[in-house]
């Protein structure tokens, strides 16, 4: 089964907790802390893959989470969770579900990207050490998972595009040029789903993907026009099948002008790409006839071929004309591109809002902050204190009118306001 659209969940795993610990030997008596840190939660991380074609698997399986790290435990500090690497098909675009933003574009094998962070292990007391905190006995809880909603679309990665009404001959064509085994029959829609090729000619090759038949109204979606029209987006040139003896008996020079419509519709910019034209099933009409609408579609001022996908007539000059039709609108030499792992950068921003219920305090990294704070524990609240006294957030709240025992919130959190100068 073919899917190109799919909507998953991810969730990275949570970092684990760090440890309390002092020695016990006893040539130590009084040894200081030694609490291990915890371990770092696994990532998320998405690879392009060449030889996945479908999102299919996405419809089975539609949640993804990575495994936690594991907590400190004296001395010995905590192992980092199991990340796990999710293949997807090359042309995959991965778009935020909830805040519409467009995280990347897969379009080269092999790219890979860091789409949810594991948390960071928590501190062992061993890191609080001080001057003036010399025992100290509290640890830091490891940092929260990261989750996201992410939409799937895969276009196609395709030289060639096939574009055309139902039943013009497109499979037939993908057929004969490529080693492609399209489903052919004598009725339109019989190709629901892209078939992709690979034409070997002259030494060279290129992909040509044959489109599912496009009708009035694609551009707007009637008939699955979006899904099917999406695919377009990828192809550099374009080749518009036309069905010279159509069995509805209608005309080729309107029907030609009716998915021309469309695609422009669609887009202007994917319209006015490189097209040629092949005018099929030249078998089976007439000659006064057929020269009389070759006439017609010489007037179009695009590079015509007369062909018949069954009989073979014509295919070596359509796939001449294709190949050198690509070469002028390709780039003579790639630039490498290098695809490390991405991340996103951390977001140091800040805000404290005054509410009805008392005052919120916003922002990533100090909701995190918070999360990671053993709250059961008076000594790490305490140093939680400190902390967003200088990081200017207790200002703030006293800049906006926080009184002793106003509620302030940080993510999950309440507390109740306290104004140690």
């Amino acid at each position: 089964m073919f899917l190109d659209e799919a909507v998953v969940t991810f969730s990275s795993g949570r970092g684990g907790s760090g440890a309390v610990s002092f020695p016990r030997e006893k040539p130590v008596p009084r040894g200081g802390p030694n609490g291990a840190d915890g371990g770092r939660g696994g990532d998320v991380v998405l690879i392009a893959d060449r030889n996945r074609r479908t999102l299919y698997d996405f419809k089975l399986l539609d949640h993804y989470e990575a495994a936690d790290g594991i907590h400190a435990s004296g001395n010995k500090r905590g192992k980092d969770g199991k990340g796990i690497v999710v293949k997807i098909p090359v042309g995959t675009v991965i778009t935020d579900e909830e805040t519409g933003e467009t995280l990347i574009d897969m379009t080269v094998h092999g790219t890979k990207y860091t789409l949810c962070q594991g948390g960071k292990g928590g501190f062992g007391n061993a890191h609080y050490v001080s001057s003036v905190r010399q025992v100290p006995n509290f640890a830091q809880k490891g940092a929260p998972s990261e989750r996201k909603r992410v939409r799937m679309e895969l276009k196609l990665l395709a030289d060639i595009g096939l574009v055309g009404l139902p039943n013009a001959g497109k499979s037939t064509l993908i057929s004969r040029i490529s080693a492609a085994k399209p489903k052919i029959a004598d009725y339109p829609f019989t190709t629901i789903v892209p078939n992709l090729g690979v034409v070997h000619f002259r030494g060279e090759s290129f992909v040509v993907a044959d489109m599912p038949g496009l009708i009035e109204g694609a551009a707007t979606g009637v008939g699955l026009g979006h899904q099917f029209l999406r695919h377009v987006e990828r192809c550099s040139v374009l080749v518009h099948v036309i069905d010279v003896f159509p069995p509805d008996e209608s005309d080729p020079i309107s029907n030609y002008h009716l998915i021309e419509n469309e695609l422009k519709d669609y887009s202007e910019e994917i319209w006015s790409r490189p097209r040629l034209i092949a005018l099929n099933k030249m078998d089976l009409i007439p000659g006064d006839r057929f020269n009389s609408l070759r006439e017609q579609f010489e007037a179009l001022s695009h590079p015509l071929y007369p062909i018949s996908g069954v009989t073979g007539e014509g295919l070596e000059a359509l796939q001449d004309g294709m190949l050198t039709t690509l070469k002028e609108v390709m780039p003579e030499e790639e630039v490498e591109v290098l695809t490390p792992t991405l991340k996103a950068n951390d977001d140091l921003s800040w805000e404290v809002h005054a509410t009805d219920d008392g005052f919120q305090v916003l922002g990533r990294r100090l909701e995190r902050m918070v999360a990671m704070t053993d709250l059961g524990n008076d000594e790490a609240v305490r140093y939680l204190h400190r902390r967003l006294q200088r990081i200017g957030v207790i200002d703030r709240l006293r800049d906006l009118g926080a009184q002793e025992g106003d509620t302030v919130s940080v993510g999950d959190v309440e507390f109740a306001f306290s104004d140690e100068r």
